[in-house]
Order: C-alpha cells, then sequence, then structure tokens
C-alpha cells in the first residue's frame, strides 16, 4: 500500500507544481493598491546540472541492477522516477532524443554553439551503452520508462513485418538530420507524441498519437523505441560492441520461459533455422548481395535527390522566396503579413534569391547522402532476413534488447541462484 501511494505522489507532484491562479484579485474602489511581490527566478543552470547528475547516477544504478545483479525491481523504481521527474516535472526536455539534431547542426554548421548541456545528454547514454548495453532505454528515458509500466501483453509480429517497421527510425533519423543541418526545423522535438502528454496540453494530433502509442504498448512491447525512436536505433549500435553485456542465464534448461516473456523478441531461441544449403549456394548468395546492396544504396540516393527540391519548403526562406516571388509576379493590394516584413527590413528579391539557392544546394547535397543511407539501411535488412544460421543455445539480440530485466523474473535458474547466494 505505501508503494501505491509513493508512486502516487511522484506522479502528482509535477501537477501541483504547474497548478496555476486562476482567480483575480478583488478591485478596491478605495484606491488600496497591492504590494509589489517579487519573486527570484529558479536558477536553470542549477536544474540541468541536477538533471546530468540524475543522468549519470540513474543510469549507473540500471547497469548494476541488471548486469552486476540480475535483478528488475530496481529498474522498474528508476522508470517510475523518471517518468515523474524527466517526464512531467521537467516537461520532457531536455531529451536525449532530441540532442540528435543539436549534434548534427553542430557538425555541419560551425556557427552553431551547442550548449554543453545538450551534448552531454547525447553523449552520456551512448558512453554507458559502450559499457553497459542499453541502460538509458532500460528506464532512464521516460518516454521508453512510460511505455514500459504500461505494459501488460506481449502479442509478437512476425519477423518479417518487425524487420520492415525496424527501417522507420532509420529513415526518421535520416529526415531529423537533414532538416537540422539545413536549419529547417528540429522535427524530433516538433513531432514528439509524448511531449503533450508530459506537458499536459499541445497540438491535439499528438496526444491521440500519443495515446495510441501507449494503447499499444499495452499490449506489445515499446512501439515507439523499437518503430520510431531514432536515438534507440543508434544506440542499437552501439549496444552490440558493449563491454559488459546482459547473458542467458548460467545452467540453462532451455525451458523457453525468458524468450516468452521478452517483450521485445530480443532472446533467439535455438535452432531457429535449420535449413542447410550447399556452399555454392552459400557463395551465389553473398555475391548477390554484394551486387544488391551499392544498387539499393544508389538508388536511394538519386530518388531523394530528385525530392530535395520538395524537402527544401520546410525551410522558411524557401517558403518566403516562393511568396515573395508570387507577388513580384502578381501584386496584391494587402500581401502577406511575412512580405510586408520582408520589404520593411530592406529585403530583395535578388538577394533572397542567392539565399535560397545556397540552400536548396545544401538540401540537394543532404537528400543525396540520406537517400543513401536509407537505401544502405534497406539493403542490409534484407540481408538479415535472409541470413541462415542455426543456433544451438539461447542468444541475447544485443541490438534490440533494452535492458529492462522481465526475463530475470521468469528465469528458473535466475531465481534458484538467488535463493542459493
Amino acid at each position: 500500500m505505501k508503494k501505491r501511494l509513493y508512486i502516487l505522489l511522484f506522479l502528482l507532484f509535477p501537477l501541483a507544481a504547474m497548478s496555476q491562479n486562476r482567480f483575480p484579485k478583488p478591485d478596491f474602489e478605495s484606491g488600496y493598491q497591492y504590494p509589489v511581490f517579487t519573486y527570484q527566478i529558479p536558477n536553470e543552470t542549477f536544474w540541468v546540472g541536477l538533471d546530468l547528475v540524475l543522468l549519470v547516477l540513474l543510469m549507473s544504478w540500471v547497469a548494476w541492477a541488471v548486469v552486476g545483479k540480475r535483478k528488475r525491481a530496481p529498474v522498474m523504481w528508476v522508470s517510475v522516477f523518471s517518468v515523474a521527474y524527466f517526464g512531467f516535472f521537467r516537461s520532457g526536455c531536455v531529451c536525449s532524443i532530441g540532442s540528435i539534431q543539436n549534434v548534427a547542426l553542430a557538425l555541419a554548421d560551425s556557427s552553431y554553439a551547442m550548449p554543453l548541456a545538450v551534448l552531454l545528454f547525447f553523449i552520456l547514454p551512448v558512453i554507458f551503452t559502450l559499457l553497459f548495453g542499453r541502460v538509458f532505454c532500460a528506464g532512464v528515458c521516460p518516454l521508453g520508462a512510460l511505455q514500459e509500466l504500461v505494459n501488460v501483453k506481449n502479442f509478437r509480429l512476425s519477423k518479417p513485418v518487425e524487420a520492415v517497421l525496424g527501417i522507420i527510425p532509420w529513415i526518421y533519423l535520416s529526415f531529423a538530420v537533414l532538416y537540422a543541418v539545413t536549419r529547417s526545423s528540429f522535427i524530433i522535438c516538433r513531432f514528439d507524441p509524448f511531449i503533450g502528454i508530459f506537458r499536459l496540453g499541445g497540438d491535439i494530433g499528438l496526444i491521440l498519437f500519443g495515446a495510441l502509442l501507449l494503447l499499444a504498448a499495452v499490449f506489445t512491447g515499446r512501439p515507439f523505441c523499437r518503430f520510431l525512436c531514432p536515438y534507440g536505433a543508434l544506440l542499437s549500435l552501439f549496444s552490440r560492441v558493449s563491454v559488459w553485456k546482459i547473458k542467458i542465464t548460467p545452467k540453462c534448461i532451455n525451458c523457453d520461459l525468458c524468450h516468452s516473456a521478452c517483450p521485445l523478441d530480443a532472446i533467439r531461441p535455438p535452432y531457429e533455422n535449420k535449413v542447410k544449403e550447399s556452399r555454392i549456394q552459400g557463395v551465389k548468395r553473398i555475391l548477390t548481395y554484394l551486387v544488391v546492396l551499392p544498387v539499393m544504396t544508389s538508388l536511394g540516393a538519386v530518388i531523394l535527390n530528385m525530392m530535395s527540391d520538395s524537402f527544401s519548403h520546410a525551410n522558411k526562406d524557401i517558403r518566403l522566396y516562393d511568396m515573395v516571388a508570387q507577388n513580384e509576379k502578381t501584386p496584391q493590394n494587402v500581401p502577406p503579413l511575412d512580405v510586408e516584413v520582408f520589404y520593411a527590413q530592406g529585403g530583395t528579391l535578388e538577394a533572397l534569391t542567392v539565399r535560397t539557392e545556397n540552400i536548396r544546394g545544401r538540401f540537394r547535397t543532404g537528400a543525396t547522402f540520406a537517400g543513401a543511407f536509407i537505401g544502405l539501411v534497406i539493403g542490409c535488412t534484407l540481408i538479415g532476413l535472409s541470413l541462415k544460421r542455426t543456433r544451438k543455445a539461447y542468444e541475447i539480440n544485443d541490438a534490440a534488447c533494452v535492458n529492462c530485466g522481465r526475463c530475470f523474473g521468469y528465469c528458473p535458474q535466475n531465481r534458484y541462484m538467488k535463493t542459493t547466494r
């Protein structure tokens, strides 16, 4: 009962902090003047520093729990705290997911001064992933933690469907970087499906989308993390080479309980692929891959390069150019406000043309690289689906595992080891 009370207090605290005075002060006719109150503005540097300290402490705690002690309970408490603090109290910002855009812009544009805190929010989870796996995703990320807390059932998707949906985060990442380096938009922050929930308001469409994702998370493991999150896609690369990883319990008895319990289907059962092929067939298949992969990469680069002008309209200067050019061609009695401001500031169509041509050039270059990357991802996904390998024991897919520790409680060998300590 006390645990439930503590959890309720954690979740209600941000609501109380955001409450406002909704009733106006009375207007006295006697000429009474209200005293002037001064309020000290909270030091944002303090809160950002506290965020970074908590980020490191929570990731360390999760690493100790899942890698060192093979326990799930600490991960759940971290999830509750993360949703309450990073989610509701700090309104989901600054977040490591959105920091991808800041880092990309800083690398592409030397004039952009990226705050040190944003860089640390990006790099610290990467460092912990290289050491201990995806402990940030386990429960420190408020978006993943919120989905973990509502998950009840685990309906599995077929391998092909899961593989196709798994391409979406890489496409999302490509466009997020493209729009960031061209200074057009930070689409990760703009279309965050949970920010409206954490801030208790915002775009109704995004709030509904976030609610649908949470509803899906009740029946399948973390749909946003698996099929949308670009930062999770990046961490999945680093987790493949992490130093200390979650491992299958020693003396595994092949009971299949861990595989059935995993909400992300990140545990591969033995003998899944029994098809044998001759050496000649294997060589032909590898040669086919070597031909298909560069073709897919080149095709993606060409397609997105051809579409770059359409993408460039996300930039405000390109949209302004279209409005100014249209007004020059067909003058209006009452031009749009943006056009009026442009002329009032002494802008000329010639100067704006030069600026927009530079922006379109950056879009053509960026879209070409983004298309090549997307084509490479699609090609590698197809290769991964066609690979055939016989497994003789249960294996953890390090790229997909988010270190939630759910399998620990289902493993009889793990429970036996705890009781014999």
